[in-house]
């Protein structure tokens, strides 16, 4: 996958099919449109274009609005490529870029540069100052200047819409099994092991601490987690905390891991931790024996979750 970061930068591409988004989670409703955008680039003989944004229009048309990211940059570049994109342009999104006219926009960085033979979007996808790209737009747009229009149907799962609002609300809840099923993959969060307290070590339950990558990224719900770790390419099972540990009249939020059957130094090692699911809220204990003893059962219960996730 080549990447992009100026219009000024792309080279002569066969017979691009175009798509345009934000493609915040890449949850399973933005897999369709992709996959249709993959699909109608072979039928064409051509290559798939992604356009996207950084940072997320949100926090650059509404200062001091806190978004917390589902997937960075980083993550979201990997899933395209993943997914088998051909090219992705990431736009730097800015103040004066928002207000761009639907018209700018699509004759600056979509048609003039690519001469697209087919553009593709989300049923729900507008572009432009006064979000005016619409549906409408692109069907004028393409009698003009001769290319094809597809806009993905709504993919809906309970009778709602799949959408990155629903999987932010779901991570805030810790449902992970719902976040899961919406984006089609575990959520998780990479960071690099760094030292704590060691109070995990004298109860039995060592733990990893994990000061996360991306700042920006959302934190799940607070408490225990059935987890799965990879480190250096392997895949382990554990037990993880969210949370500002009360028991340890601590008030700073720690992001930690027990890894099941594991003894190695870890310390300044990049890990990533997929949450499977919440098993309990974050508790206070009277001491650390009860803390002890909850953890036991905490074990068993992430060990019998973690056990049918692989049936």
């Amino acid at each position: 996958m080549k990447i992009y970061k100026d219009v000024k930068d792309f080279e002569k591409i066969k017979n691009p099919v175009v798509t345009i988004g934000t493609f915040d989670g890449v949850h399973i409703g933005h897999q369709m449109v992709i996959a249709s955008v993959i699909e109608s680039a072979k039928a064409a003989e051509g290559e798939s274009v992604l356009i996207t944004f950084e940072p997320h229009p949100r926090k650059v048309v509404q200062p001091g609005f806190t978004l917390r990211l589902i997937l960075s940059m980083d993550e979201r570049i990997r899933f395209f490529e993943q997914l088998g994109i051909d090219h992705l342009f990431i736009i730097h999104f800015t103040k004066e870029f928002s207000q761009l006219s639907s018209e700018e926009f699509f004759q600056k960085y979509i048609f003039k540069p690519l001469r697209p033979v087919k553009i593709i979007i989300g049923y729900d996808h507008q572009f432009g100052k006064d979000r005016s790209g619409d549906i409408h737009f692109l069907r004028q747009m393409a009698g003009r200047h001769g290319f094809s229009i597809e806009q993905v149907e709504m993919k809906g799962m309970d009778n709602q819409p799949v959408s990155s609002t629903r999987v932010r609300d779901a991570i805030k809840k810790g449902d992970m099994k719902l976040v899961s099923q919406l984006l089609g993959f575990h959520y998780s969060i990479s960071g690099t092991v760094v030292l704590g307290n060691q109070i995990g070590r004298t109860l039995g339950f060592p733990t990893a601490n994990i000061q996360p990558d991306e700042s920006e990224k959302l934190i799940p719900y607070y408490g225990v987690y059935a987890s799965l770790v990879e480190v250096e390419g392997k895949i382990y099972e554990g037990m993880s905390n969210i949370g500002i540990r009360p028991t340890l009249n601590e008030h700073h939020l720690t992001i930690e891991v027990h890894i099941f059957d594991f003894n190695e130094d870890i310390y300044g090692k990049k890990i990533r931790l997929f949450f499977i699911a919440h098993t309990r809220d974050e508790k206070r204990f009277r001491d650390l024996d009860l803390l002890r003893r909850r953890l036991v059962i905490d074990q068993v219960k992430v060990k019998k979750i973690l056990r049918e996730e692989k049936k």
